[in-house]
């Protein structure tokens, strides 16, 4: 595919625009590919993608059964970091932002990252000893964060209300390479990527079976037909445990929702992300002046990806206090996205009891920020059946009782 450039939109430009070609192909499938992946958002796009670059392996097809980047990659509320404490998910995080860095570059497709600096809110002593523990443990990963006060704090977000009666601001950890990007655009990125290797990107094609010959995978069906592969990789977010029972093993992982909302557009009034865990809310301002504002799942399993009256009620009375210029803005509109969470708030990434079968999933409210190294790790999974990256998000661990408890040092309070 032609290189995007500044001389090419001067070309095109003088021409009307007339000259753009598809961003990428929309082929048939094949009888048989040497891999298929199925699912086209974020973390599915990037093994691909991380398969024709790191390996060579490019007879590969993409399936998904709806559009491009329509499940929770178009979702989410664009957060990138990777402060977390324990090693593997510090590891694998920061692996993911270390890409993030240079992924325009890489995929010749502005992601808009921007990397405006994340802050955790302590509101708590609890917290407070938290956070300064993880900013240890970072030290020692590699991964740059700090422990700021109340008072850097305000300066950094002159919004903020510090001296809230229930919930004072006692401090904070302080990410500055974390921040944003634009979630639709790293979808984009890694299909014209993909398309541009060779691979085939199939949108509205539902899979429908799993087939297997001798415990090994040997293909699928869809709703365009049955095709042929040498490995599988299901990467749905929360309809694993859907597609993994085709196959005939079962996930310990349930869906729930996860409901995200915007305001209308304002004034540059804060250039950071800001999470809240006590109150349980975060907020960050888009390019266009909106407040990108997400909470909490859902507290009971389902599939839907419509907003709820509740969750608004819930989520800005929590912010309100802490941030009062909310309490002022009318919400622009609101949506969801179905979750998978594992047991640890840990994801998988791991071979399956079908040979040939490789799952990503488990990633929960923390997908988006991981998807580039989410992707080089399975990638690497599936290329050579081992990656120092994946190998401790092994599904087997909650059988071995290996845990990486992330259900609170994730920052979040599910």
């Amino acid at each position: 595919m032609r290189r995007y450039s500044v001389f090419a939109v001067a070309r095109e430009g003088l021409r009307y625009h007339s000259g753009w070609e598809r961003a990428w192909r929309s082929p048939q499938p094949k009888k048989k590919y040497d891999v298929i992946i199925v699912g086209a958002g974020g973390h599915g796009l990037a093994t691909a993608y991380y398969l024709g670059k790191n390996y060579g392996i490019t007879n590969v097809a993409i399936i998904e059964k709806g559009w491009l980047g329509g499940g929770n990659t178009g979702r989410n509320t664009t957060i990138i970091r990777s402060n977390y404490l324990q090693d593997p998910s510090a590891a694998i995080y920061d692996k993911a932002l270390s890409l993030y860095e240079n992924l325009s570059q890489d995929l010749n497709y502005n992601v808009m990252f921007s990397p405006r600096g994340l802050i955790m809110l302590a509101q708590t002593h609890h917290e407070v000893r938290g956070y300064k523990r993880t900013v240890l443990a970072n030290q020692l990963q590699g991964v740059a964060t700090e422990w700021v006060t109340p008072e850097q704090l305000k300066k950094l977000v002159p919004i903020i209300n510090i001296d809230g009666p229930r919930y004072p601001v006692m401090g904070g950890l302080y990410q500055k390479r974390g921040g944003t990007a634009r979630h639709d655009a790293v979808a984009w990125g890694y299909a014209r990527a993909c398309s541009d290797m060779g691979m085939d990107v199939i949108q509205q094609c539902e899979v429908t079976g799993v087939r297997t010959e001798g415990g090994k995978v040997v293909g699928i069906n869809t709703t365009k037909g049955d095709i042929d592969c040498d490995k599988l990789g299901m990467v749905v977010a929360g309809h694993t445990s859907t597609l993994a029972e085709m196959a005939g093993f079962r996930l310990p992982i349930e869906s729930v929702a996860l409901q995200a909302l915007v305001s209308e557009p304002i004034k540059p009034c804060m250039d950071v992300v800001v999470m809240a865990n006590t109150v349980h809310g975060y907020m960050s301002q888009s390019d266009k002046g909106e407040m990108v504002i997400g909470g909490g799942t859902d507290s009971y399993n389902n599939y839907t990806q419509r907003g709820s009256f509740h969750h608004i009620e819930e989520t800005v009375r929590a912010l309100v206090e802490t941030f009062p210029m909310v309490s002022r803005l009318k919400m622009l509109r609101q949506w969801g996205g179905i979750v998978d969470m594992t047991g640890d708030r840990s994801p998988i990434l791991s071979k399956t009891p079908v040979e040939g079968i490789f799952v990503n999933c488990g990633w929960g409210t923390g997908g988006f920020k991981a998807i580039p190294g989410s992707g080089w790790g399975m990638a690497e999974l599936m290329a050579k059946g081992h990656s120092p990256l994946t190998a401790e998000f092994d599904m087997y661990r909650f059988r071995e009782g290996k845990f990486i408890d992330e259900s609170v040092a994730a920052g979040v309070a599910h």
